[in-house]
């Protein structure tokens, strides 16, 4: 019944975010509204929206001390080809890391904002192929 359709972020320059955000995560622009625009992914159904605001905003939250969580990650199947295309491209990375069979590294676009890009190994619950079983059992 539901799915994600667009998720925002916000951004101090829309231009800038706009043109960064096509050349290294390859989104296409779908339309522009005052202050805002929105794009799609070559794959996937859900849109990114950027919202311009007049100063960063966090795109993570606290979960306890200093330690903080993204509101959402992208899913890609070969995270250490995108890992080095975002760093060859001058993209600030972290580090990729190995949870259990998820590989993870966060990275920042131009006003900071944080994300996450995670690789979850086949058999987890949470790969693709999995939750796309499980999609599947909810229409019988």
């Amino acid at each position: 019944m539901f799915k994600v359709g667009s998720v925002f972020v916000p951004v101090t320059d829309l231009k800038k975010s706009a043109s960064w955000y096509e050349e290294n995560l390859g989104v296409k622009k779908i339309d522009e509204w005052e202050g805002g625009a929105g794009f799609y992914f070559p794959s996937g159904s859900t849109q990114l929206g950027m919202v311009e605001t007049t100063a960063p905003q966090p795109t993570e939250f606290a979960i306890h001390g200093k330690k903080k969580n993204v509101y959402f990650n992208f899913v890609v199947e070969d995270i250490n080809d995108v890992h080095q295309q975002l760093q060859s491209r001058g993209v600030v990375t972290t580090d990729v890391e190995d949870f259990g069979g998820m590989k993870w590294f966060d990275f920042y676009d131009p006003d900071g904002n944080t994300f996450s890009v995670v690789s979850e190994a086949e058999g987890s619950p949470f790969h693709s192929d999995n939750i796309r079983r499980l999609q599947a059992n909810d229409l019988e």
